[in-house]
């Protein structure tokens, strides 16, 4: 297909290594028992270590970036990967109270190496190829993931929830090396002045000359709390209807088997279409996944509403990532990323204890809310569309500006 071979060779090799990683990186799904497991915490201390893990990971998110456009998104990737490995790979060998620097250190480095990543794809693809290469990361990301939790779970019970550690932290610095080996460099490399991309002087200018963007953020915010309550307050709302957790995990099931099917396709056969209105369809069906709820509590309701929520994310998800990029100017392409990666993962600290709380206290206004506020976060990206900055290509690349590289990222193939 047309649309697969814009891909360059070496990102499709990174998305193997990414698909290899993903596929033993399953030890946050097991942090809370191997907490209260092995380590003994009582589930309010292991509740804390893994709220802090979690805002580790947020900030990795929101920072990574600055660090990749000041010191390169290839040098920061590997630098957190390694660290990250490393981090990973001492956690069985730590005393517990360690624990609570390691793990929020290890999901920092871990945001941050999920910003650069984005950030050194957004910088090799050239733009109108984007959107299939975010699928295609995407794709081995999922793919990865798929196979994962099941071999953590034969690993943790067979043997020692230590080995999932060491398994992801041996991926990680696999990840590292593999990287290093199929992404190069620029050939020629130019210094950062500091008058140039310090702090948030360089993005917020930008940001505002792009007020789609500034809709688009907020709006992804919103629906990430609404979309992630399909991992906390989903699996009790089906619990307490009879549903027991073989219904749930079949219904994650339908979640990974679409997004498998259908992410990289949808990503082909819509590359030309307008970005913001895909989005907005995206968010919307997301909001009428959890509104498929209010017709009853029931496997086939519960189904649709997986259907319909996999079904909007493999739309806003890549395409959102890739408009990102597209408008980023290239000397805060990083901060641009790191500003959506941050957005995009929000709902991994806020779903849990906002919807929790809700649903302890009223229990049936948690879908009509939930398909309230992804209907104002579509709305809001499809009134943006309407404007005319929305529309409009993002601006040449500034060839006076220290940080855009004379050349592109050059990359080679082992």
């Amino acid at each position: 297909m047309r649309g697969l071979r814009d891909i360059p060779r070496p990102i499709w090799l990174l998305a193997g290594g990414t698909f290899v990683n993903m596929v033993v990186s399953v030890s946050f799904a097991y942090t809370f028992l191997y907490l209260t497991g092995p380590r003994a915490l009582d589930t309010a201390e292991a509740g804390i270590l893994s709220g802090a893990a979690g805002l580790g990971l947020l900030a990795g998110n929101f920072t990574g970036g600055w660090y990749g456009d000041h010191f390169g998104h290839r040098r920061v990737l590997l630098a957190s990967a390694a660290l990250s490995g490393l981090t990973l790979l001492a956690v069985p060998a730590l005393p517990t109270p360690a624990l609570f620097a390691a793990l929020p250190l290890a999901q920092y480095l871990s945001g941050t190496q999920r910003a650069s990543s984005s950030a050194l794809v957004a910088t090799t693809v050239p733009e109108g190829s984007r959107r299939q290469a975010f699928a295609l990361m995407r794709a081995a990301s999922n793919g990865g993931f798929t196979l994962g939790p099941i071999l953590g779970a034969l690993v943790a019970t067979h043997f020692s929830y230590d080995w999932l550690y060491v398994a992801e932290g041996a991926g990680s610095l696999g990840l590292a090396c593999w990287t290093a080996r199929v992404v190069r460099a620029p050939a020629v490399p130019k210094r950062v002045e500091a008058s140039h991309g310090s702090g948030l002087g360089g993005v917020w200018p930008a940001l505002r000359a792009r007020p789609a963007v500034l809709v688009l953020l907020p709006s992804i915010v919103v629906i990430d709390v609404v979309y992630r309550q399909q991992y906390s307050t989903f699996p009790v709302f089906l619990a307490d209807h009879g549903m027991d957790a073989q219904v749930y995990g079949s219904l994650l099931a339908i979640n990974g088997g679409m997004l498998l099917c259908l992410e990289l396709p949808l990503a082909l056969g819509l590359r030309r279409r307008s970005p913001l209105r895909i989005v907005g369809t995206g968010l919307l069906l997301v909001a009428g996944g959890y509104g498929a709820l209010l017709l009853g509590a029931g496997v086939v309701t519960a189904a649709v509403m997986m259907a319909l929520l996999t079904l909007g994310e493999a739309l806003y998800k890549t395409t959102a990532t890739a408009y990102v990029a597209d408008q980023a100017p290239p000397h805060v392409q990083g901060r641009f990323q790191s500003l959506y990666a941050g957005a995009s993962i929000s709902g991994v600290v806020l779903s849990a204890p906002l919807g929790g709380a809700l649903y302890e206290a009223a229990p049936n206004a948690l879908w009509p809310l939930c398909a309230i506020l992804g209907a104002l976060a579509a709305a809001a990206v499809l009134l943006s569309a309407r404007g005319r900055t929305a529309t409009t290509p993002a601006p040449a690349p500034d060839r006076s500006s220290p940080e855009t590289p004379p050349h592109p990222v050059s990359l080679r193939t082992p």
